[in-house]
């Protein structure tokens, strides 16, 4: 069997707030939630689960770098909700040009942070 990704844990304040953004932002496909978790499913089967964390425990939720590889279409409609929706939005993870989005590694690219304050990050090519 070769390597792949299955699922990662996202910290969250409000579990059902961060799913529903990344549902709204991503178009990502609800899924079957238990116990901590409020689960939504990406193509190839990658299993994003969204957990409180408790604020006596963890104060402070620090920030995660998560990226989304999608196609073009995809990332129209995601940026003009973002900036429909007020999301502050870069064309660099250095925060340094707002409102833009990047033309890197001959596609595009944005930043921004989810309610948690997770920075993500949206292309249309990959880095390899």
């Amino acid at each position: 069997m070769t390597c792949t990704f299955n699922h990662t844990i996202v910290a969250a304040r409000d579990r059902h707030a961060s799913a529903a953004f990344f549902r709204h932002v991503f178009e990502a496909a609800e899924a079957p939630s238990w116990g901590p978790f409020t689960n939504l499913s990406l193509d190839g089967g990658v299993l994003i689960q969204f957990a409180d964390l408790p604020v006596d425990a963890f104060p402070e939720i620090q920030p995660q770098h998560y990226a989304f590889l999608v196609d073009d279409e995809l990332f129209d409609r995601a940026l003009a909700r973002l900036v429909d929706d007020g999301v502050e939005h870069w064309a660099d993870p250095q925060m340094s040009r707002p409102g833009e989005i990047n033309h890197g590694h001959g596609g595009r690219g944005v930043y921004f942070r989810d309610p948690a304050g997770h920075f993500l990050e949206m292309l249309t090519e990959p880095y390899l």
